[in-house]
């Protein structure tokens, strides 16, 4: 199955990646620049900064050939070289962001990160820094056939479906789901309770319901624990613990090792499988899957 591409013109969107070397696995804008959100900054989205990632399959390569063409872009670290640059880009989430940079009369953000870095986010949530974001409407710019990326695409997918399902009531709303997709990147951020609006989420689904709608339907429908029914009509998922059992054991293999962490006791060292047999029978199953996303976002590793 093919990730969706979200339609709308692009072409500015277009006209910022033109300047930059043309070596990429996958590019993508993303952000209130580029999709419409509610709340206070309603209406100002021509104002606000663009945000893009750069997937690239050789990351010293590609810093080489953007710090002969943008080498204004960096900071004082391009006084160190392309292989400085990308050993910095390998640590924490691992991307690299340029930052406040003009480009055609806006003011742009753009973070690099190698091929096989993100398929490894995609696939395992090591971080969710961007898996996450690749689980909200993004506008993809280009990408190239690499079978392996494209399948962790919808694989990302899949599995914030299935998270979502965990945390979430026996009946819930269509927007009910996206908002805990939507959410899923946020939990545990320290931002979203200092400094973020406490609306943050909300604000990103409720104008893009229908490109959250794109992304999900063909993997919604074809989810064989879940009702699909009519949008304005509940939805319905099956919260046996054999149900649950079952999404739990298809989550993305660092939340899972969290969420072990955070039930099995020190030393005792039982299968993942019997732990998590466990916490399908939980009554708080729910909760330990939202604590388990709050242990990846502060202890990744």
């Amino acid at each position: 199955m093919a990730l969706p591409v979200l339609s709308s013109s692009g072409v500015k969107f277009r006209r910022v990646l033109a300047h930059f070397p043309q070596e990429l696995s996958l590019a993508f804008a993303y952000g209130s620049g580029v999709f419409r959100q509610a709340g206070p900054s309603a209406g100002h989205s021509e104002n606000n900064m663009l945000d893009f990632v750069f997937a690239v399959d050789d990351s010293v390569t590609w810093h080489m050939m953007n710090l002969l063409k943008n080498k204004s872009h960096y900071s004082f670290l391009k006084v160190f070289g392309p292989k400085q640059i990308s050993n910095i880009q390998s640590y924490g989430a691992g991307i690299y962001y340029n930052t406040l940079v003009p480009c055609n009369g806006r003011m742009i953000k753009y973070g690099v990160i190698s091929t096989d870095a993100l398929i490894d986010d995609l696939l395992h949530w090591k971080t969710l820094y961007v898996a996450g974001r690749l689980q909200k409407p993004v506008k993809i710019l280009t990408q190239n056939e690499n079978g392996k990326l494209q399948a962790a695409l919808v694989s990302n997918l899949k599995s914030a479906v299935t998270a979502a399902f965990l945390m979430l009531p026996e009946s819930f709303s269509e927007e009910d789901l996206y908002m805990q997709i939507a959410g899923l990147s946020y939990s545990g951020d320290f931002r979203m309770i200092i400094g973020e609006d406490k609306s943050k989420v909300q604000n990103i689904v409720k104008p893009n319901v229908p490109y959250f709608q794109k992304l999900y339907s063909n993997i919604l429908q074809d989810c064989p624990q879940f009702c699909f029914r009519h949008r304005f009509l509940p939805h319905n998922i099956d919260k046996s613990p054999e149900g649950q059992f079952t999404q739990l054991m298809a989550l993305p293999k660092n939340l899972q090792q969290k969420i072990t962490s955070l039930v099995d006791p020190p030393g005792k060292n039982r299968d993942v499988e019997e732990i998590l047999l466990q916490v399908a029978h939980d009554p708080d199953c729910g909760l330990v899957v939202h604590q388990g996303f709050t242990w990846v976002r502060y202890m990744p590793y």
